[in-house]
């Protein structure tokens, strides 16, 4: 399995860190301004940086969409598609100004007022994959929601305010 390792980098932005399953390790930092970097590591040594690509805001959301499989789906791939054609992901952090912190899911009626369903709340320390109505919405935690891009926008707003 790989992994991903998320770093907040005060005054620049982020860092993200695969360590992928072939073996390979990449870093992107994504910079405030929306400059991402790229950076990939040598095999033999992971300290070594072999190469590294700068990409503006809209280079890296076209390249990301080429990655995702926007521009073309492998063959093996088609049926997922069909079955998620209309539907988006969003990971959402949960900044302290939510309404909707100390609040279960259930509580919220998130499924029920926006159509969206939140899949994962990844916390600094573990995550929840398919939580529960029980689920409390925690401050700095990230909220994966699954919906249409209007449920999901609602589903934003709901957490944002604590109600709709």
């Amino acid at each position: 399995m790989s992994l991903i390792r998320e770093t907040d980098l005060p005054g620049i932005g982020k860092k993200f860190e695969i360590n992928a399953r072939s073996g390979d390790k990449m870093v992107i930092v994504v910079h405030d301004d929306g400059r991402r970097e790229i950076h990939h590591f040598d095999n033999d040594d992971p300290e070594e940086s072999i190469s590294m690509v700068t990409l503006d805001d809209t280079e890296a959301r076209r390249i990301s969409g080429i990655i995702g499989g926007l521009a073309y789906v492998p063959k093996a791939l088609e049926s997922v598609e069909v079955a998620f054609d209309n539907m988006v992901f969003e990971w959402y952090k949960v900044e302290s100004s939510a309404k909707a912190i100390g609040k279960t899911i259930g509580e919220l009626h998130i499924r029920k007022k926006t159509g969206a369903m939140v899949i994962a709340v990844i916390k600094k320390d573990h995550k929840i994959i398919n939580p529960g109505p029980e689920q409390v919405v925690s401050e700095g935690a990230t909220l994966v929601v699954i919906g249409e891009r209007r449920q999901v926008k609602l589903c934003k707003e709901l957490i944002l305010n604590g109600g709709l």
